[in-house]
């Protein structure tokens, strides 16, 4: 019989807090992660730790159902090459992951294997429940929580360490994930999320003023991490000196601004602009100076009304 099995990985910040899972069904499915690593890194380690659960069943071919092309890439054409060239790339350069990599070799040996390439993010159930249990457990690092190991496969001997490279966050030129493989943002995590925002009951506009107050909080402020995650690729900024900045100026201004004192906030208008996108506009007092201040947030991804907020263009006027 046929084990069919989805693997995942998942970063935040890609380098960051990050997590692999692999499942087959509710009972039968494992994850684990780092404190920091790649999103690569969490696909490889997802399939290493599949392959490792189910030895003990060599008898039954593995079907394994996997959304990255650099994973399956790398284990079926890349690999005997590498391995010839004393994991060499063809210019020379060391191979990425080169532990995991030698680990998936010799787990493959002696298997039979399948892998199947399948789009992420497009409703497949299996791939959708490992990116979901691979994102979990990155968000779980992420904020310090216990991690979500999952019940793994019966009989599965405990799973070996795999020493880790430190992370890095690009890949090779003949290793290049292909864009619509990566993995932010992640479906899964953005159900779950809507679920969690419609157990408190909040609407889109709360949920944005919400964003807005935790953008203001000085140790966000200061945390180019934690204000990265709230700002949208693409933001810009028109300061209070009329300047006009882009994301990179914008956080290193939010690190040199943040207020360390009181503020009052008094929400002066709430817009939605369609289902993805939210206009906040307030007026924000702090160390006795007043500013008018209107910030757009849109979804992080356009197409899917459930994602999360992310700030897309924000203005700020003093007043006179």
């Amino acid at each position: 019989m046929t084990i069919t099995a989805a693997a995942d990985g998942s970063a935040l910040g890609n380098p960051g807090p990050a997590g692999w899972a692999w499942f087959i069904d509710e009972n039968t499915w494992r994850a684990g992660g780092w404190p920091h690593g790649t999103n690569n890194m969490g696909e490889l380690k997802a399939v290493l730790d599949l392959l490792e659960s189910t030895a003990h069943r060599p008898e039954e071919p593995l079907r394994v159902l996997c959304d990255s092309q650099y994973v399956i890439n790398s284990i079926t054409k890349w690999m005997p090459g590498w391995k010839k060239k004393g994991w060499k790339k063809r210019d020379g350069k060391p191979v990425l992951n080169v532990e995991l990599m030698k680990a998936l070799d010799a787990a493959m040996a002696g298997r039979d294997v399948r892998f199947e390439w399948v789009k992420g993010h497009a409703g497949h159930e299996l791939n959708e429940a490992a990116d979901v249990r691979a994102r979990a457990v990155a968000t779980a690092f992420q904020a310090g929580r216990p991690i979500p190991e999952g019940p793994g496969f019966d009989g599965a001997a405990p799973a070996r360490a795999v020493p880790l490279p430190e992370p890095q966050g690009r890949v090779g030129e003949d290793e290049q994930e292909p864009a619509e493989d990566r993995h932010d943002p992640d479906l899964l995590s953005e159900l779950l999320a809507h679920e969690q925002r419609l157990a408190r009951g909040l609407t889109p506009e709360q949920e944005v003023e919400q964003h807005e107050r935790r953008l203001l909080d000085p140790a966000v402020r200061r945390d180019p991490r934690r204000a990265a995650e709230l700002l949208h690729e693409d933001f810009h900024q028109v300061a209070g000196t009329g300047r006009w900045l882009d994301r990179r100026a914008a956080l290193e201004a939010l690190a040199a601004e943040a207020e360390t004192g009181p503020y009052d906030l008094d929400v002066l208008a709430r817009r939605r602009l369609g289902g993805t996108a939210v206009q906040l506009v307030y007026r924000l007092t702090a160390s006795s100076r007043t500013t008018v201040r209107s910030s757009t947030w849109v979804r992080q991804d356009a197409r899917n009304e459930l994602g999360p907020w992310q700030l897309l263009l924000h203005q700020t006027t003093p007043e006179s």
